[in-house]
Formats: structure tokens, sequence, C-alpha cells
């Protein structure tokens, strides 16, 4: 088989990971010849992942008949390009399992390093966003054919609320209401990012993949948000400071970058394995309006915004001045102001992120309580 020919069964074999799955174009291949090259043998290893997406060494030997050796050196090297992930189950086994293109794999990692200005980043920055075009290009002409399949997509991500406002005072919480004697239904995950570092002993941290993928295209944040603040926990922490996607850090440092991030008007996205939300998280991506790749996804026509929150934005319309503080900081637009000049919040595009209620100048935005799922469907683009 040629080496081309080996470079598309490859790709199609990552492209079925994930989320979101891409068909195998001109774009998408040429991604992974410019991740892999021609490493024939760690092209080999990506296919003998077809059938089954995270395998043990064992498995391995089996599925590529290669020898253990080679196997561990070819993962090594792809866990490096960001295309394997490498970390022993709870039980000290190995599993190796190939990652996505995106959500979280090869996209993330690959600009989650330190920018170098290399020729290669930017090439393989400008080949992703052509790639999202396509992908943005397909979804606008099925439509109608794909809207019946988003809507049972499960949550993306989860949105961790912040705590305060400006100057230092803690966001007011409006507690659900609940019945006495009444059972809890549902385990809610932490609700704080102070209580979710307080849960792992292994916290790293990396630049963040959105900011920086778009930097090397031309386009600096707008916000000029600060870009070291892309977190992963546990066994995705020893998986990226392994590779020199991220490094490690105390809680009290971790603690301190959250304050910062907070401090820029960023969203803490956290994630889950399989977005199971009752297991415990894997990553917080801290996000602006700007660059944040689900939001962009969203705006441009791309993908739906499907996000887990708690929290719903509650507007005191006595006490709002009508500044529109609220309207420009809004990740996703879910807040105008009506013919009086005072601030509508739509409840069905509200994250609960409270950065509205963290820069509110009269403090008339509180949070109510009450798990939610965030459904939007992308905008329908019309040409012309």
């Amino acid at each position: 088989m040629a080496p081309s020919d080996k470079v598309k069964r490859a790709a199609e074999v990552i492209f079925r990971q994930g989320m979101v799955q891409f068909p195998v174009t001109e774009t998408a291949v040429a991604i992974i010849q410019r991740v892999v090259g021609d490493v024939e043998e760690e092209l080999d290893l990506i296919y003998a992942f077809r059938e089954k997406p995270s395998q043990t060494l064992n498995q391995l030997v089996e599925s590529s008949k290669m020898p253990e050796e080679r196997i561990t050196f070819l993962a090594k090297s792809l866990a490096r390009k960001g295309l394997v992930f490498n970390q022993p189950s709870s039980s000290g086994v190995m599993v190796y399992r190939l990652l996505p293109l995106m959500m979280v794999g090869l996209m993330e990692y690959r600009f989650m390093g330190p920018l170098t200005g290399s020729d290669e980043k930017k090439e393989l920055a400008v080949l992703f966003e052509t790639l999202l075009s396509e992908l943005r290009d397909q979804t606008q002409q099925h439509y109608d054919a794909l809207a019946p399949l988003f809507k049972t997509a499960p949550a993306v991500d989860r949105t961790v609320p912040a705590g305060n406002t400006a100057d230092g005072k803690a966001i007011r919480i409006v507690p659900v209401e609940k019945s006495l004697g009444a059972a809890e239904e549902t385990i809610l995950p932490s609700q704080t990012v102070a209580a979710i570092i307080d849960k792992f002993d292994d916290i790293a941290v990396g630049h963040c993949f959105c900011r920086q993928r778009r930097s090397l295209l031309g386009e600096p944040c707008k916000t000029d948000a600060p870009v070291w603040n892309c977190f992963s926990f546990g066994k995705s922490a020893r998986h990226t400071s392994a590779q020199g996607f991220a490094k490690k850090v105390t809680r009290e440092e971790a603690l301190r970058i959250m304050r910062e991030a907070e401090k820029a008007g960023l969203i803490h996205k956290a994630f889950h394995p399989g977005s199971r939300e009752s297991s415990p998280e894997t990553s917080i991506c801290n996000c602006c309006k700007d660059c944040c790749d689900t939001l962009r996804l969203w705006r441009d026509g791309t993908l739906p915004m499907i996000n887990s929150t708690y929290y719903l934005s509650v507007i005191d319309t006595e006490a709002c001045s009508g500044c529109g503080t609220c309207v420009e900081w809004c990740p996703t637009d879910a807040i105008l102001l009506d013919d009086d000049g005072v601030a509508r919040r739509e409840e069905n595009a509200c994250l609960g992120c409270g950065v509205c209620a963290r820069f509110c100048p009269e403090e008339a935005i509180s949070l109510k309580e009450g798990l939610r799922k965030v459904f939007i469907m992308p905008p329908r683009l019309r040409n012309g």
C-alpha cells in the first residue's frame, strides 16, 4: 500500500472518533499528513484502532500484528503528536486510546503548548480553519436533516459560574425551592472551581488552544484575555504534562490562575468523560466570548450550543440602569436592552456563567439555582 493510501486509511479511523465525526476530505487528510507524515508504522498502528478505539497492549499486539516494544515506542510518538492517550487504568493496566480530531483531541493538544511561531503550526492552524469552514457548509446544506440529530446529543460541557463581582463581593444566589422531605434525584457535580480543584492531586495547566490558534491565524483575542489557563485534572493532567502540552501546578497556583481568569471575565467550562456528569471532571477551559471554538462554531452556523448548567441569571429590572455592560459581556447574546432601556434575559440562551453578574455596576443581577440543559441551534445562514 502506498504511503498516501495509508494516510487516508488512518484518517478514516481518526475521523470516526469523538462527538463530531468528519468526512474524509482533502483538507482532513492533509491535517493527518502534516501531523504524522509518512511514518508508515504509526499510520499502521492508527489503523489497528479501527474496530476498538481503546485497547490494552495485548489487544494491540493482536490488532496491529506488531511486537510489544514497537507498539510502546510508536504509541509514545503518537501521544506526543496529540493522537493517542496512553495512561494506565485505575487497576494499573496501560490503556491506549485513539483520540478524535477535536473535542478533545488532536486540534486542542496541538495548540496547548507555548507558541513558537513556526510555519508548521501556522499551516496547521489554517488547515483546521478550512476544515471547520467545510463543516459549517455541510451543516448549512443539510440543516433540516441534522436538526433532529443535534437535539439528541448530550451536553458538550458544563458551565461552572463565577463566584464574585468585580469588587470582590459574592454574587447573590437564589436557592432552588425544594419541598420538605423531597428526596434528591440527582447528585450534582461540584459547582465551584475551588471545589473541583480540591478533588485532585494532579493538576496541569496549558495554554488556551482556541486563543493560540486564532493568534496564529492573525486574529489576536479582542479582549486580550490571559492565555495560560487551560486546566486538566487527574489522569488527563498526567497525560498532558507527560507530553509537554501542559505543566503541573499546585492547588494554590491553580486557584490563583482561576482567579485571574475570572477577573478577565472568562467563562469556566468543565468537561466530563463521555459527558457523564457523575464522573469526575477531566478538564476546565476558561473561555472568552471572542475566541472560544464552541461559541464560534455556534455563531458561525456550524454546530449547536449544548451546555449543562445549574444556574440562570436573574435581572432586577428596578435596579437596572440600562448601561449595557451585561449585553457586552454575555457570551451567547442572551441579554438585550428593551425599548425602555432595561436589560432582558432570554432563558433558553443563558449559560448561567455569572459573567453578567460579575460586571454589573448596579449589582442588579443574581443567579438562580436549577439544573438546566441549554440547547441553541446554530443560526441558519443566508447568502447575500
